[in-house]
């Protein structure tokens, strides 16, 4: 199915959770999707030379390291893919692309607006030499977002007038649960804005095709300190029950705020982790002139439909099952009502972003438009911290 003429060999740093859901997708694009190259597993880094290795045999590479410069400046790596915390982003990726290496890079793509703009620079100087970058807002890659990007791109639901986004969580909810670098600023940049919001701002951009150009918001912190996992007195580790000692929390546990899109339109956001009872609700809709798009994550195979022509007797959403062949990327899948997962959106990343190596294009969403996600995060909390409106530069 893949041409086994040509490969890519990839180097991932990282092998936590993203790492774990990146290599499912690594190893299960080539079988199911005809690639245009072959992407071979090279390498994997982490920090400790033990579960580096276990990482390895248990996740499908062929070696490990702890050595992220080492790794990049090998002549046989041709992508890294980093899954590490955020605040690593930017020195890894900068040495990636100036080493000649293609990037894919977790979201958000930075922690700060100076990062993202150096880390986007480098996308661009990069580029001038045939190599490529993209940030990993893999929800794109849903079948149903991609189709209701498809059908608002069509003029199906006439001018965009009101967007409205969730992302609901509630992993966190508990005052018990322990500390992880998540919750620490230096490391992770943000709380549920840049965990989970950067996600909302991403799809409502890509689906309507317009960026968000001002805004208002606010940052809460319900819990302002918690245990230590047991054994970690850094908040460094996370799970594995709890300690006596406790520390601060740094980041936000929820945010939302009001905007305005540069088409006109109006949002309305909400990013949480203490939405009790809420797994991972990413709730879009979009209404327009003459019709609207509704989707639900933890439904995900849906998308909802209102096409404001049909007769009154008869109007009203329509559910629609993206599992057809003729839906973006399910005609690799299954047969048509057996259902896509969570994992799947990976696997369309690896396809979207070898084929977009092999054919000398720009994949996306690219460092400019994680730079532009970055601009709203900042722009969120700037605004929360003076109770002002702010303004969003393009990227």
């Amino acid at each position: 199915m893949t041409d086994p003429s040509s490969s890519l060999r990839v180097a991932m740093i990282g092998h936590a959770f993203m790492g774990n859901a990146h290599s499912q997708a690594w190893r299960t694009a080539p079988h199911f999707f005809a690639l245009p190259a072959h992407p071979v597993m090279a390498v994997v880094v982490g920090r400790d030379a033990d579960r580096a290795a276990e990482a390895a045999a248990r996740l499908g590479w062929a070696e490990s390291s702890t050595d992220w410069r080492e790794v990049i400046a090998r002549d046989d790596i041709d992508i890294v893919d980093i899954c590490t915390p955020g605040h690593t982003h930017a020195e890894i990726a900068i040495a990636a692309l100036e080493a000649g290496k293609h990037v894919l890079c977790e979201k958000p793509l930075a922690n700060t607006v100076a990062e993202a703009e150096a880390m986007s620079a480098a996308a661009d100087q990069a580029r001038a030499h045939g190599v490529r970058a993209m940030v990993g807002f893999t929800y794109r890659r849903v079948p149903a977002i991609a189709l209701a990007r498809q059908l608002v791109a069509e003029g199906r639901i006439g001018e965009v007038r009101h967007v409205r986004a969730q992302y609901l969580q509630d992993w966190i909810a508990d005052p018990e649960a322990p500390l992880s670098w998540r919750l620490d600023k230096e490391k992770a940049g943000s709380g549920a804005l840049g965990d989970i919001g950067a996600h909302i701002v991403d799809l409502t951009q890509f689906i309507t095709g317009t960026r968000i150009t001002e805004l208002t918001g606010r940052l809460e912190t319900f819990v302002k300190e918690r245990p230590y996992a047991a054994g970690d007195t850094s908040g460094s580790l996370g799970g594995g029950g709890t300690g006596t000692e406790r520390g601060p929390v740094t980041v936000d546990d929820a945010a939302s705020f009001l905007a305005t899109f540069a088409g006109g339109a109006m949002g309305v956001f909400e990013a949480t982790r203490f939405a009790t009872g809420r797994k991972n609700a990413i709730r879009i809709e979009v209404n327009g002139s003459s019709g609207s798009v509704a989707f639900d994550f933890e439904d995900m195979n849906v998308l909802e439909f209102f096409d404001a022509s049909d007769d009154a007797e008869v109007a009203g959403f329509r559910r629609i099952l993206a599992t057809e062949p003729e839906h973006p990327y399910v005609a690799a899948w299954w047969p048509p009502g057996h259902g896509l997962g969570y994992e799947h959106g990976f696997t369309h990343q690896v396809v979207d972003l070898v084929t977009a190596i092999a054919d000398g294009t720009d994949p996306s969403p690219s460092f400019a438009d994680g730079l532009n996600v970055q601009r709203v995060l900042a722009a969120v909390e700037s605004s929360s911290d003076t109770r002002t409106w702010q303004e969003i530069p393009p990227a």
